[in-house]
């Protein structure tokens, strides 16, 4: 993947000012033998070792709870991600370089049975807007050690090995869950080093208790910060949901805020973005800012009117990528976080139903001080024999004013 391959583009920001993007040429990295159904050849993440290997991984079971802590699909790449290869033996140098050498990851583990659970009286049931799914509700400080714990993979500095690790979370308000007859252990989001050299994580499934001691009905995105490298994390703030009816008619019926991106700017504030689409139908993306290393958040405010699993990605250049997805793909650029490009598409929208096209999850790795590569899914990937089938696909982009 070069540059000199790429395709010259001008994006104009609302600000006026010019911003040249270059796309480059697709690169197909992964795709379905045969029709698979949803999950399958989805949700891709690329990431890069310390030798300069780059990985990607991506779902290669159902899009369920049951399926939480299954291997994904692995490959990788030592030419820059023109060519790939299955994935075999010990996993390269990655995770987030921490201040001490170490490098960290969330992990999630396999769901818990609740047969071989003893479970404390939940506080209540959530309903979902997907599929009427149930939610039972318990008070973190009450459940047993093992599910009161996140898991975190370290690998420690001078070692090739990963350990996964039970770190501790501080939280009195927060609430875990159960479906159906499993209960999982879900902190996903954004690890971040701050200037002091603490870690700030923006975690989302976000739920709470009241101060009345009832559940809150609707989901929010929980930061949290930990002084000693990923061992135990303290609460540090919280994104409550606060819909803009104006801008977003179901708001009110919405499940909350979740699939927080954010980014640490040169000024030490944080900038969240974050989804709302859920059962709905499609709902908008908010951003909110804090000033103070997440303590305290700006009202959420609309940017875009969709947009799934927002990506945040600081390029050394200073501008600010973002990419969504559903329907399509996108990706929207700012040099200030405020004011944003309209978007550049990646995948084409060829159907009403925004799940038929790709999954518009994405993932973004920087590849230098003013370009990036994209990783994303494309349903409708014509094969060998012409057939439409689902695939990993990923572009090179460079931006710069």
């Amino acid at each position: 993947m070069s540059v000199s391959a790429m395709i010259a583009l001008v994006l104009l920001a609302s600000t006026a000012a010019a911003l040249e993007v270059k796309v480059g040429e697709p690169t197909v990295v992964a795709v379905a033998p045969n029709d698979v159904g949803w999950g399958y050849y989805q949700f891709p993440s690329i990431g890069r070792w310390d030798d300069g290997t780059l990985s990607l991984t991506y779902s290669s079971a159902p899009d369920a709870a049951e399926s939480y802590g299954t291997p994904r699909a692995a490959l990788t790449s030592k030419d820059g991600g023109k060519t790939w290869s299955p994935h075999s033996g010990k996993w390269g140098g990655s995770g987030l370089l921490l201040p001490n050498g170490d490098r960290i990851a969330v992990s999630t583990p396999k769901p818990y049975k609740l047969a071989d659970l003893k479970l404390p009286e939940p506080v209540g049931v959530l309903v979902s807007t997907y599929g009427k799914q149930k939610y039972t509700m318990y008070r973190v400080n009450d459940l047993p050690r093992k599910l009161r714990t996140i898991r975190i993979s370290r690998q420690k500095k001078g070692s090739d090995a990963r350990v996964t690790e039970h770190a501790w979370v501080d939280d009195s308000q927060a609430l875990r869950y159960s479906i159906r007859e499993i209960f999982p252990i879900v902190w996903w989001g954004d690890l971040r080093v701050a200037a002091d050299g603490s870690v700030i994580a923006g975690i989302y499934p976000g739920y709470r208790t009241l101060v009345n001691g009832s559940m809150d009905p609707k989901g929010g995105v929980f930061f949290y910060r930990s002084t000693d490298f990923g061992h135990s994390w303290k609460i540090q703030g919280r994104i409550l949901y606060q819909p803009d009816l104006k801008a977003d008619e179901k708001g009110d019926k919405r499940s909350g805020f979740t699939e927080p991106a954010f980014e640490i700017l040169a000024d030490g504030s944080l900038l969240c973005v974050m989804r709302t689409t859920d059962g709905q139908g499609i709902g908008p993306m908010y951003s909110s800012w804090s000033k103070d290393m997440g303590k305290t958040w700006t009202k959420p405010k609309v940017i875009a009117p969709s947009g799934v699993l927002p990506k945040l990605l600081k390029l050394e250049n200073g501008i600010l990528a973002l990419s969504s997805g559903r329907p399509g793909v996108q990706v929207r650029f700012s040099e200030d976080g405020e004011k944003w490009t309209e978007p550049l598409d990646f995948v084409p929208v060829t159907e009403a139903d925004p799940h038929k096209d790709t999954c518009g999850y994405t993932s973004l790795l920087a590849t230098g001080p003013d370009r990036f590569i994209i990783a994303y899914s494309h349903f409708k990937h014509p094969n060998e024999k012409g057939e439409l089938r689902k695939a990993i696909m990923i572009r090179e982009v460079q931006v710069t004013r």
